[in-house]
């Protein structure tokens, strides 16, 4: 079983998402840019990220202002995201069940999978943290995917561009896939997916179809 997060494996979102957060915020006064929440958010929800912030600030947002927020992301998604490069050759190549678990929300999985022709690619396998209790770095999604699918989480390799995605992968008792072929990776990004307990990083959608079979012939426990 193959599970793949959404933002920055299968679409290349992150960095409008950031984008827009950034320039939201440092226009509410929290001057920040998008390579800071890229840096120390990917990953997490984005209400999360938001109250972190907040918090951080000593004051709340602007009313409204994170529905704004998601308001422009969910145009800029329609109108400008793309899909990783390569992914979907990547995901034809991978043989067996596969499913999403992201920390976007449903709506916005359907719009961005939709507009980068992957939405049935997956389908009905699309699961959202808003489903479960917790977000990443919290196992939850990745648990409820496997679930849904009737897979045991140890038969399952989780494909994340995350700290937090890869910390929630092996608290699920899962092995995973550092990726780093997305628009806002960054030059440590790697080194820190495995130090947070990736395998194996690929910096392009084409190695992961080759890194999957390498792992499934050789398959060690997560832990």
């Amino acid at each position: 079983m193959i599970l793949f997060d959404c933002d920055g494996v299968l679409v290349d979102s992150e960095i409008l998402s950031c984008g827009t957060d950034a320039h939201l915020m440092s226009e509410a006064g929290h001057p920040i840019t998008a390579e800071d929440l890229i840096r120390r958010f990917i990953g997490h929800p984005k209400k999360a990220i938001w109250a972190a912030l907040a918090e951080e600030r000593g004051k709340p947002w602007p009313e409204g202002l994170l529905e704004r927020a998601e308001t422009l992301l969910m145009e800029r998604l329609r109108t400008e995201l793309e899909p990783v490069e390569g992914v979907a050759a990547a995901v034809a190549a991978i043989s067996g069940p596969r499913a999403v678990a992201s920390s976007s929300s449903l709506a916005k999985l359907d719009v961005a999978l939709t507009r980068c022709g992957l939405r049935d690619v997956f389908a009905p396998h699309i699961y959202s943290a808003e489903q479960v209790a917790r977000g990443k770095p919290a196992p939850d999604v990745f648990l409820f995917a496997a679930s849904q699918v009737g897979a045991d989480p140890q038969n399952c390799i989780v494909i994340e561009d995350s700290v937090a995605g890869v910390q929630a992968a092996r608290k699920a008792g899962m092995r995973v896939v550092g990726f780093t072929g997305g628009r806002h990776s960054y030059p440590s990004h790697g080194d820190r997916l495995m130090e947070a307990g990736a395998v194996h990083v690929v910096r392009h959608m084409r190695e992961l179809p080759d890194c999957v079979a390498f792992l499934r012939r050789n398959a060690l426990p997560a832990a």
